[in-house]
């Protein structure tokens, strides 16, 4: 079978709800093998379990550490994980502590919005430092099966944003809406303002932005792997809203649209070229490791892409070292007034995990740079001009 008609037979075995059969069809493409003849792939249905709601999750990950690498997800059936079964022998990991989320002194509360599209509950971070004068807020959004907790342990996001003195709210995707948790952008009525997962997470943000004083010039969304490619759409979406985005080992609004293409996407960075967003481009910053076998890094130059769209920029190019830890390569794209308006940091030798995190929390390199830091660093660089919101 040519390669399109591959993926016409995917779609469609997907449409009817064969989607074990569907997945093994595009991973045997993906890998260069022989593929069956269409009937080959339907002779069995899939069963009621197989039909429900696709899900991307991303495969096991081994943490980097100083030393002996150390693995903190078991091996992962990706087939599975997309017919809706789920995470097999997965280790049962402790929950993180309080002294992992939040600093002392400071707040982690619970909040809910809800509207057409249906509800998501959120976690807030307030700081201590917050005496009802006017903050930033930094939206989070997790990836598969991860949790708020989870991944404010895993981020250390809070601890920053103690430091600065900054909101930070942590969306939860909801297992009735994608199983793993991951939030949907892969579905095209989830890549659209006004309706689906997009206007959930800007009710939420303005919901706080109603609730406490938040400083509307300074609202910034940031998220990892599905939450980080769930980021790209709202800054593609919301850029009245949002002043700057950060999208760490995700992929660009309009990548996929559907199941099928959002795993050729994962795996190749391929797929039709992403939409650029309206009006001025929306300040970004990148992170992904080259060794990335979940999501593929070729996915961060389309983001780059994406968010540059015709803007005229100058390049400069850094390279460093964590000591003891990663290389890396640093691009900052500068605009003709001066202005770093995106940041591309490529993690030498790392795979699929927030880059400087901490092992407290899932999908962490802690051998760094530290994207928390530098993402926050960022995000304060910019703020949308008056009006803009």
């Amino acid at each position: 079978m040519l390669k399109l008609d591959i993926v016409r037979e995917a779609t469609r075995l997907t449409r009817s709800g064969q989607l074990v059969e569907a997945t093994a069809l595009l991973q045997r493409m993906l890998r260069g093998e022989n593929t069956p003849d269409a009937t080959a792939t339907t002779t069995h249905r899939s069963t009621a379990t197989e039909r429900k709601l696709p899900t991307i999750d991303p495969k096991p990950h081994v943490t980097a550490t100083r030393g002996p690498r150390r693995t903190v997800r078991p091996p992962v059936d990706l087939a599975k994980n997309l017919s809706g079964l789920g995470l097999r022998g997965s280790l049962r990991r402790a929950p993180p502590s309080v002294a992992d989320i939040v600093p002392e002194g400071a707040k982690f509360v619970e909040g809910s919005y809800g509207n057409a599209a249906g509800s998501r509950p959120y976690r807030l971070f307030i700081p201590s430092g917050y005496r009802g004068q006017s903050i930033p807020l930094v939206i989070m959004l997790h990836g598969c099966t991860q949790s708020p907790e989870d991944f404010a342990a895993g981020t250390r996001m809070n601890f920053i944003a103690e430091e600065q003195t900054c909101f930070v709210a942590y969306p939860a995707q909801q297992a009735e809406a994608n199983q793993a948790k991951c939030w949907n952008w892969f579905r095209a009525a989830d890549q659209q303002r006004g309706g689906g997962e997009p206007s959930l997470i800007a009710g939420i943000t303005r919901q706080i932005m109603r609730d406490h004083s938040v400083d509307p010039q300074r609202v910034y969304v940031a998220g990892l792997s599905a939450g980080a490619a769930a980021a790209a759409v709202m800054g593609s979406t919301y850029g009245d809203l949002y002043a700057a985005i950060g999208v760490h080992s995700g992929l660009a609004c309009g990548s996929a649209t559907d199941l099928s293409s959002a795993l050729i996407a994962m795996k190749q960075g391929g797929g039709p070229e992403a939409m650029p967003s309206d009006g001025p481009p929306i300040p970004t910053i990148v992170f992904h490791g080259d060794r990335d076998t979940t999501v593929h890094s070729n996915n961060s130059s389309r983001i780059v892409r994406q968010s540059i769209g015709g803007t005229s920029t100058t390049v400069k190019v850094y390279r460093g070292q964590v000591p003891g830890g990663h290389a890396y390569t640093r691009t900052i794209h500068i605009d003709t007034g001066g202005h770093g308006i995106l940041e591309h940091w490529e993690i030498h030798g790392a795979g699929h995990a927030w880059s400087g995190g901490c092992p407290a929390g899932s999908y962490t390199d802690p051998d760094g740079p530290d994207a928390t830091r530098e993402m926050l660093r960022f995000f304060l660089e910019h703020s949308l001009p008056r009006g803009r919101n």
